[in-house]
């Protein structure tokens, strides 16, 4: 979901059945479950919705983005029942209600966020099925970026979790750096952040890191499941201060202990500096 001009964009998805009120054990549900490629839009100036050209490729799990008054959505999921991603992408001529296919991203993603900065797409994270061999398939976690212009594209790739650290994209360099400061222990899934009693405890899985930016500031939002525990997750957030010197731009807050899921989820922003 995006919004352009005075419009609020719906697009693509999974369409779930249908379940009658009449039935709460799903009896009468209609329809099957299905990716659609279907695009809605909300005028929220006249309080009415209509339909709008769909995309070429069924997706969900996609990102999405705007840039130049078009919008642009890269890779996701096209077939339910395996977590397979796809490397496609298409753009959104609002004017014309037309969608066009560009050039496919060079690794295949889902789960994966687009951001646009300064005229180009960014498509960030997401994960992708892998190939064990007589294993079978694994699923790889996409610590990497690709960029998309009218020009050119060009990737970068690798398989590792959280680094430890921020990193800065510096656009002229074409390179992503280590921004001064930024390295912290406390998002790593090993982390025990003084609930391990002991040294026999298994570490703490992490299940989501989303972050967002306020002013100067970047806030990191984590979630771990605790040692030992189907249910009960421990939520934290952290603060790295963009402006401060040195090391001491890291603070935290009191973490907080909650019942229930939560999905897996990534996230990238650009930061203005004030």
């Amino acid at each position: 979901m995006v919004s352009l001009g005075h419009h609020i964009y719906v697009i693509g998805g999974r369409l779930c059945r249908k379940v009658s009120e009449h039935d709460g054990a799903g009896l009468g549900s209609q329809g099957n479950p299905r990716v659609v490629p279907c695009v809605r839009r909300y005028n929220v100036r006249a309080n009415s919705w209509e339909a709008c050209a769909p995309m070429g490729q069924p997706r969900f799990n996609f990102a999405c983005t705007v840039c130049n008054g078009r919008i642009y959505v890269a890779g996701g999921q096209c077939s339910l029942g395996r977590a397979k991603g796809i490397s496609s992408t298409e753009v959104y001529d609002p004017a014309l209600d037309q969608w066009r296919s560009l050039a496919n991203m060079s690794t295949m993603r889902y789960k994966c966020v687009g951001v646009s900065w300064q005229g180009k797409i960014h498509i960030v994270g997401g994960f992708v099925d892998g190939d064990n061999g007589n294993l079978g398939p694994f699923i790889m976690t996409r610590s990497s970026a690709e960029v998309y212009d009218a020009q050119r594209d060009s990737s970068g790739d690798c398989f590792k979790p959280w680094k430890g650290h921020i990193e800065a994209y510096d656009e002229k360099e074409n390179l992503w750096n280590v921004v001064h400061g930024s390295h912290f222990d406390c998002l790593s899934p090993a982390s025990t952040q003084g609930v391990q009693a002991s040294s026999n405890w298994p570490p703490m899985e992490r299940l989501y890191l989303t972050m967002a930016p306020i002013g100067n500031q970047l806030y990191f939002l984590a979630g771990y499941r605790l040692p030992g525990e189907v249910s009960r997750l421990r939520s934290e957030v952290h603060v790295f201060d963009t402006a401060a010197n040195g090391d001491i731009g890291w603070r935290s807050f009191e973490p907080i202990e909650e019942q229930g899921e939560k999905e897996l989820c990534g996230h990238c922003c650009v930061l203005k500096q004030g």
